[in-house]
């Protein structure tokens, strides 16, 4: 199981790069097999996998080698960027200087990433080299690796520190004097409007520099020519940075989004951001209203995307929402729960042969990363048309607030945040290893009845294993359903009165290759 997971953190571009765990597995193997045919001792076994041992030294001195040359290429190039800053620069040289920094800063998180997953490999495979020996051999050669520039993980942090430090004093904006009163910093964070305004398009350039924001931004209008209006909270730091949206309750029974953002916002500091976090608690304000989860005739806006603008009510506010609000973001984290009847996993839904949003994904701190290139006329996907890297994050059940979901995922979105430097904080390492999963898909019901789904979230079921009974209304069993291949349970059905067609079980499968284009069928 390691080994696909570990094939599923490999960055495609670098894959000839990577620890080879597959033939360090195989060579372990033949050699068992070779010391159990010739039952030779223990001293002639020691000797016996030093084919083992070569293998292992030749692929790290590969890695270390990569290693080596981009981390010496990554310091000259933060070292020249570093020396051509200058307060005189002229717009069109910063916005060039921050686009290099910004390319440097992503060459260095692959890096980081790049070492980590190939220490964790280095690891594995001798935990597997001592089981399969008998003996200690990691004890004899992690000393070895580990003086290894690629093992010393704590120089990948400093450079990543280093780098952003330098891009914050190179993006940093003074405070401008009305933020200041007697010559101290107001604190904003607090600050309520004593009215919020209703706007129709989100002008980020026109919000107060160190200041949280409330608007309504309106998208269509209702039967009594009223405007029908989302709720829009803008913090745009004191210091510059990305811009990243959060939307939430797209499905309007979808809830647990909406205390994830008044969390974050409750305790963000705007004078200290950089960047600017434009957060939506409500984007679908008909459906929230009448506890649903499609717009106001049922529309799921989650398959309109990026809308039209002539077209009917929810093409329209579909299409709104992309071009007044969701296509000013340079990321997006859109935060749903299961449907009615359902119940989720924490996961994240992400593109993961695309390093930014696989990054972001793993910095949620989900238990299940599932590849998904986004179904049609998602919101996910018609933000990564426009450019925009955005993923989804899947907090617990619809209808309702999950308070460890919601902890967890919060946790999640101020590692991302952080990751970008737009907060001072470290990011907090995951409770977990989350399960990365190379597609899923659903179980449906070929009958109806009253449904019964055993296994519980997040755990492991195999090939054969009883996953659904179907009872007709007098008891009598009238259906099984079993697992058509290993897969960890992703989410599942809970509401007992099934049709025929109705979803029981979500299943994510661990198979090792990313496809181009990969959707679940998601509703």
């Amino acid at each position: 199981m390691f080994e696909q997971q570990y094939a599923l953190k490999i960055v495609p571009a670098w894959a000839n790069y990577y620890l080879d765990y597959k033939s360090l597995k195989s060579v372990l193997h033949s050699t068992k097999k070779e010391v159990g045919q010739h039952l030779i001792d223990v001293s002639e076994s020691t000797i016996s996998f030093a084919a083992f041992h070569s293998l292992l030294f030749e692929e790290c001195s590969k890695v270390n080698a990569r290693y080596e040359d981009q981390h010496a290429d990554a310091q000259q190039s933060m070292a020249a960027l570093e020396k051509q800053w200058s307060p005189g620069m002229s717009g069109h040289e910063l916005e060039s200087w921050k686009t290099e920094f910004s390319s440097l800063i992503t060459q260095l998180e692959i890096l980081a990433d790049f070492t980590q997953t190939n220490v964790m490999a280095c690891r594995r495979i001798l935990e597997k080299a001592d089981k399969i020996s008998g003996q200690n051999l990691a004890q004899g050669i992690w000393p070895e690796i580990s003086r290894m520039a690629f093992a010393n993980i704590t120089s990948d942090d400093m450079l990543l520190h280093k780098a952003r430090a330098i891009w914050r004093r190179g993006t940093a904006v003074p405070v401008s004097q009305d933020t200041l009163v007697d010559g101290e910093t107001k604190s904003f964070a607090k600050e309520i409007a004593p009215s919020i305004p209703t706007v129709t398009e989100l002008d980020l350039n026109s919000f107060p520099v160190g200041k949280i924001t409330r608007v309504w931004v309106a998208l269509a209008e209702d039967g009594m020519g009223l405007p029908i209006r989302v709720p829009v909270m803008v913090a745009k730091g004191a210091l510059e940075g990305p811009v990243v949206g959060i939307t939430a309750a797209l499905h309007g029974n979808e809830l647990n989004g909406i205390p994830l953002i008044h969390r974050l916002y409750k305790d963000l500091d705007p004078q200290t951001l950089h960047g600017t976090l434009v957060s939506v608690p409500v984007a679908n304000s008909p459906g929230y209203l009448l506890s649903q989860r499609g717009y106001s005739d049922g529309t799921d806006l989650n398959r309109m995307m990026p809308g039209k603008p002539n077209a009917s009510g929810p093409q329209v506010y579909a299409y709104n929402l992309m071009q007044r609000i969701v296509r000013h973001f340079e990321y997006l984290i859109d935060l749903h729960t299961a449907s009615r009847g359902r119940v989720n996993s924490l996961y994240v839904r992400a593109n993961l042969r695309d390093p930014r949003t696989a990054r972001m994904a793993r910095l949620q701190n989900p238990q299940i990363i599932v590849h998904n290139t986004s179904p049609g006329g998602s919101l996910r996907g018609a933000a990564m048309e426009l450019g925009i890297p955005a993923i989804t994050v899947e907090i617990g059940d619809p209808s309702t607030f999950n308070e460890r979901y919601v902890k967890n995922a919060l946790i999640g979105v101020t590692n991302i945040l952080a990751q970008m430097s737009m907060l001072p904080d470290e990011e907090t390492p995951n409770e977990y290893e989350p399960i990365v999963c190379s597609r899923s898909y659903w179980i449906f019901a070929k009958t109806g009845g009253i449904l019964t789904v055993h296994p519980e979230l997040a755990t492991w079921v195999r090939a054969g294993d009883l996953i659904a009974t179907v009872r007709n209304v007098f008891g009598d069993i009238e259906e099984e359903y079993y697992a058509p291949q290993d897969g960890v349970i992703v989410g599942k059905h809970i509401d007992p009165v099934c049709q025929t067609g109705n979803r029981i079980l979500h299943l994510g499968v661990v198979d090792g290759e990313l496809q181009a284009v990969v959707d679940d069928g998601h509703m």
